[in-house]
């Protein structure tokens, strides 16, 4: 298998494993999802493994899939040392978090659900991993906050989990939103978007005047993302996910993207005062924020997270100094805290699966119970102290190297060596604390199980990550320097400095540091041991400083206090309003475009105009005005001189030559009109007695609607006619003529540019549609008439009038034995219309139609059986599954488009040939017929879909009007 197929299957199969898994029944077993997902996992972890020969010493793969490379937005991924070295934390680490969930997770959760979540988050870190353009970074990116979110809220019925995954969403979601707009402004100053011209241009980014908003932008997504200071907030709320989910999020996916991504960046971005301050400002406090509070933590996962926080604080501080040994020691300290990270959290979870809690108050002496668990979470927990023949001594004495050398004339730089020295006394302590309080002291009491080790599988993850700790304490220059190596180089290129993994580097100042830290961390313990057991969040002076009240504060003040006051004062209950502005908008659109461009319409003389046409449209304004008065009265009349202002549309563009548009607008007229007719009963019904000041009131409010509709209409009328009347020049036109059959296909240029050239945008409407219409379902499933909203007058004397009308019946004679001709002949039409809806289908390349008016003509054929044999019988008989063609539509289209990567073509490049069909002859086929296929089966959902919601929304009023009879009981 190539390097190209490997890079795509990296990030294409944990999606596809993500698909199949949710597949799966509810009620599979753990082992079915959990060994697919692992294999899944594991396959991943191979394909990049066999990269490895490709990206030593600075070799970069790439695998470039044309996409739209006129504005130079291709599927670029690129994959170097770095980023293969998160693609093996990503997938190896992945695996391994698979394998413990296998037991950690109960049979009673929708376990494939679970793992359908974590493999989608898989492959969104993977995407983001081997980006090699910036804007397909920023889709994975938030990508990555989707899915978190999921996984997060996994175990929704718990209100900690919904509220902390609702504050990871937000804090990240804005801050990918800041990403994008710097990642935008990043592509604009380099003039590309790929990643390695964004890397070539770093002098011109620094030195440009949009560099420190970019700057800020791209600071403010990976700050939010890696929980930084002032954002870290969000983190130890995250902990009601379940432990497999903690894990992964804090070892190699999620918050690790912002720190990739400040890497990543490094050669680009680094290296002046700005970047200097801001990322050293928030790097420092979040080292120092984070251990601070995880001393004074009493759950384990909580102790975890904040630690976490330090951590990759201490990778920012690294960052910030524009040093590229400062760079090669932030690295390495992202491998190490990966490994020993990723083990405590299984070891927590085996803790709590165990003896039913994390709280450390009811937590001592298990390591009577738990010996090799307890063994292999304090080597991890000495690893993340820092403690000799550990990998994070080693990236620890990196860090102190670095903190006591000169960056920059500044405070920052100055306190740095002081601050670190004290943030790795706070490691030591809360490392000591987690070691000495859960496994040390009395047998613990009031649990709701006798613990005892799990099964050898669950913990097999932590014996894994636990040897990489101690092999890459003791012989780091064999074990991880080749790949630390291939990383650094890749980053730093030219710049990479001579650097040293030995274990033993001298009697020197880093040492001392460390020496000091350790012994300060274990007298901290110590002396605070009694006060840290009973105190939580540390000093009360602190607990005001928590970003978490902030973050609440703003959110009540925004999303409550505002919102309130905007709603108070712009908000309406009424659509006549809200339409009202709209229309109002119009107008003004008008009168800019007509007198602020230049634009003046050439009215036609008396004379130039056909007087049939004029009658016509004469006939279609008063179609238009008999509406909107009717509706005052009868609203059933109302919708049938609707119905005619729409003929005359229709006409009109008939007369204008455009058939596509005559047949669209008839098909569309007709759908309409049956879904308005369904819904109507549902408007409030209109007083018959009005006070005369109402009255009144209400007679000025139409007549300034009138007045405000005429003008609107008169200036879109204007500002239409004046473009059609300017003279341009005929390129535009000519090009999609002369193109439209050597290049489509097809003959009918209208429908091969929506097919073909801007197939695209159709792609988006379509999408669009499916939005729309599953929004309709779900907003009428939800909707109740309120009862006073019946116009039971006029319903009793229509009834009335049916009853005086009709003969006697029998007893169990319906209303629809007497509509039997008009359903015989319905049900006759039934295949006409959809003979008539193939043939608009299959002409349309050619022809007049095309699949939106097919899937109309469609969609009619069911709209009629509804009407005449109603919801119920049309259910039983036809079976329609709206979802699925909806579903199965967008599929189709999206195929279509990906169909022509197989050939090294870009995103929905259509082809044609003739085949020789037998009988017949050479007929013309092209892809953009399957594209067609499927906008057809998706306005066929859509438009039944909504027409089923009405149907029994409609049913369920009228039943909710009638007595229960005894024949329907």
């Amino acid at each position: 298998m190539t390097a190209d197929l490997l890079l795509a299957l990296l990030v294409v199969l944990p999606f596809c494993g993500s698909v199949v898994v949710s597949f799966l029944p509810h009620g599979a077993s753990r082992g079915l999802s959990s060994w697919f997902s692992a294999a899944v996992a594991l396959i991943c972890f191979a394909a990049a493994l066999f990269l490895y020969p490709g990206v030593q010493d600075g070799g970069v793969l790439r695998n470039e899939i044309a996409w739209l490379p006129e504005f130079g937005l291709n599927l670029t991924l690129r994959m170097d040392g770095f980023a293969w070295m998160f693609s093996m934390l990503v997938t190896g680490i992945g695996f391994l978090v698979v394998v413990y969930a296998r037991y950690y997770m109960s049979e009673e959760d929708p376990v494939p659900r679970f793992f359908a979540f974590l493999l989608a988050f898989m492959g969104s870190m993977q995407g983001i991993v081997v980006s090699g353009n910036i804007i397909l970074l920023a889709v994975f990116w938030e990508l990555t906050s989707i899915f978190s979110f999921l996984l997060i809220s996994y175990w929704h019925h718990n209100a900690a989990a919904r509220d902390g995954a609702r504050m990871a969403l937000t804090v990240t979601g804005i801050g990918g939103f800041c990403l994008f707009l710097g990642l935008l402004l990043i592509g604009n100053i380099a003039g590309s978007y790929d990643l390695d011209a964004v890397l070539a241009a770093g002098d011109a980014i620094r030195g440009h005047a949009l560099y420190l908003p970019a700057l800020v932008l791209v600071l403010i997504g990976a700050l939010t993302k890696s929980a930084q200071f002032p954002f870290h907030f969000w983190l130890p709320n995250a902990m009601a996910a379940p432990t497999p989910v903690s894990a992964y999020l804090h070892s190699a996916t999620m918050v690790k993207a912002g720190v990739f991504l400040l890497v990543r960046l490094w050669p680009a971005l680094s290296g002046t005062y700005e970047w200097f301050f801001l990322v050293g400002l928030a790097g420092i406090a979040t080292l120092l924020i984070g251990a601070y509070f995880a001393m004074f933590q009493q759950d384990l996962k909580g102790l975890l997270a904040y630690s976490t926080i330090s951590h990759l604080g201490l990778i920012v501080t690294l960052l910030s100094l524009g040093s590229p040994l400062g760079a090669v020691a932030a690295i390495f300290h992202m491998l190490n805290h990966a490994t020993f990270k990723a083990s405590l959290f299984m070891a927590a979870g085996i803790i709590d699966h165990e003896t039913g809690t994390r709280d450390m108050r009811r937590l001592s002496g298990l390591f009577r119970f738990l010996p090799v668990t307890a063994t292999l979470a304090m080597v991890a927990s000495a690893a993340m102290a820092g403690v000799p023949l550990l990998n994070g001594f080693l990236s620890k004495e990196m860090f102190f190297a670095q903190a006591v050398e000169t960056h920059a004339d500044s405070i920052l730089d100055r306190i740095l060596p002081y601050v670190a020295t004290l943030a790795a006394a706070f490691s030591v302590a809360y490392s000591l604390r987690f070691i000495h309080t859960v496994f040390f002291g009395p047998p613990p009491r009031d649990l709701d199980r006798v613990p005892h080790e799990p099964p050898r599988w669950m913990r097999f993850p932590v014996e894994c990550l636990v040897l990489i700790c101690l092999v890459v304490g003791i012989v780091p220059g064999l074990s991880v320097g080749p790949v630390l190596h291939s990383a650094v180089v890749s980053v730093l290129g030219d710049r990479t400095p001579d650097y040293s993994l030995a274990v033993w580097h001298g009697f020197n100042a880093p040492l001392i540091m460390s020496i000091i830290a350790l012994a300060g961390g274990v007298a901290i313990y110590a002396v605070l041991r009694d006060y840290f057991a009973r105190c939580e969040d540390g000093p009360p002076v602190f607990r005001h400083l928590r970003g978490q009240r902030i973050f609440e504060r703003i959110l009540v003040t925004v999303s409550w206090k505002w919102a309130r006051w905007l709603e108070a004062n712009l908000g309406t209950r009424n659509m006549q309003p809200q339409l009202r502005l709209v229309v109002a908008a119009g107008l003004i659109a008008a009168v800019v475009s007509l007198y602020g461009t230049g634009l003046s319409p050439e009215l036609p003389r008396l004379a130039e105009v056909d007087p049939v046409f004029a009658v016509l449209w004469l006939a279609g304004m008063a179609c238009a005005v008999g509406a909107a008065h009717q509706a005052k009265y009868h609203r059933l009349a109302a919708l049938v001189l609707l119905g005619g202002a729409g003929l005359v549309t229709c006409l009109t563009f008939v007369w204008l030559s455009a058939p596509d548009l005559a047949i669209t607008q008839l098909l569309v007229e007709i759908v309409t009109t049956v879904l308005i007719l369904l819904g109507l009963r549902w408007l409030p019904k209109r007083s018959e007695k009005v006070d005369e000041s109402i009255a009144f009131t209400a007679r000025l409010r139409r007549f300034r609607d009138l007045v405000l509709a005429i003008a609107c209409g008169v200036g879109m009328f204007l500002i239409a006619y004046a473009v059609m009347k300017t003279p341009v020049p005929d390129a535009i036109a000519r090009y999609f003529l002369e193109r439209a059959y050597t290049e489509g296909g097809g003959r009918n240029v209208v429908n091969v540019i929506l097919v073909d050239f801007r197939s695209f945008d159709t792609l988006g409407e379509i999408a669009v549609v499916a939005v729309v219409a599953v929004t309709v379902f779900a907003l009428l499933r939800r909707f109740r008439p309120a009862a006073d909203s019946i116009d039971k007058p006029e319903q009793q004397r229509a009834q009335n009038a049916f009853d005086d009308a009709r003969p006697e019946r029998s007893e169990g004679e319906t209303i629809r034995d007497y509509m039997m001709v008009p359903s015989v002949i319905m049900q006759w039409l039934f295949p006409v219309i959809i003979t008539f809806s193939v043939y608009l289908f299959m002409r349309g390349h050619d022809l007049p139609g095309g699949g939106f008016a097919a899937g109309v003509a469609m969609a009619i054929s069911f709209l009629l059986q509804y009407l005449v044999g109603g919801a119920r019988w049309a259910e039983d008989r036809l079976r329609i599954l709206p979802l699925r063609w909806m579903g199965m539509g967008l599929l189709t289209a999206v195929a279509t488009g990906v169909g022509s990567f197989v050939f090294g073509h870009p995103f929905l490049t259509s082809s044609f040939t003739y085949v020789d069909v037998p009988a017949i002859g050479k007929v013309p086929a092209a892809t953009a017929l399957l594209f067609d296929l499927g906008v057809f089966a998706l306005v066929v959902g859509a438009t039944v879909l909504i027409l089923i919601a009405l149907a029994h929304q409609s049913i369920r009023t009228h039943r909710a009007r009638q007595p229960v009879r005894q024949e329907d009981a």
